[in-house]
């Protein structure tokens, strides 16, 4: 297990929490009391935060490859 394999795990969950906020914001999934539940702060703040999950999932495939 390299540095790679570690960043791309990092990233999938980052990646995970982010579709979770972005999801309670458009009010899909977790509990009406949230203060996430509905709120479009945290549509944005989830799609940003998936963002920076696929860059490190993206630059760990890359140190996989380049470590070849």
């Amino acid at each position: 297990m390299g540095k790679g394999f570690s960043i791309i795990v990092i990233g999938s969950i980052i990646f995970i929490f982010g579709l979770i906020f972005d999801l309670q914001g458009q009010s899909i999934i977790g509990p009406e009391s949230s203060f996430m539940y509905a709120n479009p702060d945290w549509i944005t703040y989830g799609i940003q935060i998936m963002v920076i999950g696929i860059s490190m999932i993206v630059l760990g495939i890359l140190l996989k490859i380049l470590k070849k």
